[in-house]
């Protein structure tokens, strides 16, 4: 059996008197990358919150190499601590500090985070934006950077903290159409390099290509999932044909 990474038991989440997450259940084991595929609204971008704790689930457990995250403050309280240092998320917007340059925002959370002395903290953010294909936009502020440089950035200050688990949030949707391909080339080689990811996308291609499994939300619930290929080339489910036939006509 593959060692599993994530698992979900039955989540749930309300926003008032929104279900946002109705019973959400899967798993994701060492390496895979899963693709979460579905309509606006249907609960994926709160699926990836959850996961790394910036949502609290309103029931429902999470699991996190085996460790359970979502336990009650008084008994757990390593849950946040344990996924901050476990977990990387990259979001759409790319939140980077405006007022510090590339090598300074990768740096920064290992220094605070890890505790990692500022030299070992430099050496490893150039390495990493080198990795990301920004060796020479170092000392470079955000606004001198177009918005897949930036996005980069984000993953690179991710990277840093040597996360176990990979979560993506939409990351290329602000992004103009020649800019997407340099993000999504840089996510291709850590799914080469056995990085285990969730990635809430509609780039198609991407998850046919690179993903493992393709999971379909809709209406806060998983409605379809399985192989990529298999479930984007030929859906089980009505409501994960109509999505697809909407999004592949464009």
């Amino acid at each position: 059996m593959a060692e599993s990474m994530v698992k979900l038991e039955q989540v749930r989440k309300s926003f008032g008197s929104l279900e946002v997450l109705r019973g959400i259940d899967f798993d994701v084991t060492k390496g895979e990358v899963i693709c979460v595929l579905g309509p606006s609204g249907s609960g994926k971008s709160t699926l990836l919150r959850c996961i790394n704790l910036l949502e609290p689930p309103d029931s429902g457990r999470i699991l996190l190499e085996g460790m359970e995250i979502t336990a009650g403050q008084g008994k757990n309280k390593l849950g946040i601590d344990l996924v901050r240092r476990r977990i990387g998320m990259v979001f759409q917007q790319f939140n980077l500090f405006p007022h510090m340059s590339a090598i300074e925002n990768v740096s920064l959370a290992q220094s605070k985070v890890l505790n990692r002395g500022q030299g070992e903290a430099r050496t490893k953010a150039a390495g990493l934006l080198k990795r990301v294909g920004l060796a020479d936009k170092l000392d470079e502020y955000p606004d001198r950077l177009s918005g897949g440089q930036q996005q980069r950035v984000a993953i690179a200050r991710a990277l840093a903290m040597d996360p176990h688990v990979m979560l993506f949030d939409e990351v290329t949707s602000a992004l103009d159409p020649e800019l997407i391909k340099e993000v999504l080339d840089v996510m291709r080689e850590l799914a080469d390099e056995g990085m285990t990811m969730i990635v809430v996308t509609h780039e198609m291609g991407f998850a046919r290509d690179v993903g493992d499994r393709v999971v379909f939300m809709d209406g806060g619930v998983v409605v379809e999932e399985g192989p990529a290929k298999q479930v984007i080339d030929d859906a089980k489910e009505e409501r994960t044909k109509r999505f697809l036939g909407l999004v592949l006509e464009h």
